[in-house]
């Protein structure tokens, strides 16, 4: 009887629409950071190693990059709203879920071979909606338009010289 009240809770809070994410693919992952009282956005690009409850609404990747021969990782929850955007750059043939034997290597050794993939069908996550019900103008409705920037009538000197 909980279980499933839990489950719709978790599932309530996942997101309509993310990129199916594996290991070995190349993410930038793009995540909102609060500084002061403004949101910035900071991409993070590296290596996928690990995939962890892909399907519960806590699932989450762990990231890894090598910046300045230090290597640095970073945990993500798919779900999570400060994640603004996951890209896949590059996806990789690899064996296994979880890549952690890259840590000790370093070079070529560290390099996965890469492998053919459509990067716009993966990376595009609209999710399709039903189409709203279209509304259609009536007698009754009249349209008034704005004139935009462009169109509407510039001072001339004359005007200037008057006022």
């Amino acid at each position: 009887m909980s279980f499933s009240i839990l489950k719709q809770i978790g599932d309530a809070q996942k997101k309509k629409a993310v990129v199916d994410v594996r290991s070995g693919d190349t993410v930038k992952v793009t995540q909102k950071i609060k500084e002061g009282n403004k949101f910035r956005l900071q991409t993070f690009e590296g290596v996928v190693i690990r995939v962890d409850r892909k399907e519960s609404h806590t699932a989450r990747i762990v990231v890894r990059k090598v910046t300045s021969g230090v290597g640095v990782e970073k945990s993500y929850l798919i779900h999570s709203p400060l994640v603004e955007k996951i890209e896949i750059v590059r996806r990789a043939k690899v064996r296994r879920n979880n890549l952690t034997y890259l840590r000790e290597r370093s070079g070529k050794s560290a390099r996965l071979q890469g492998k053919d993939f459509d990067r716009a069908a993966v990376n595009d996550t609209t999710v399709e909606e039903e189409p709203a019900e279209e509304v259609t103008e009536s007698a009754d409705v009249e349209v008034i338009e704005t004139p935009t920037e462009t169109e509407k009538p510039k001072a001339t000197e004359s005007t200037e010289e008057k006022a």
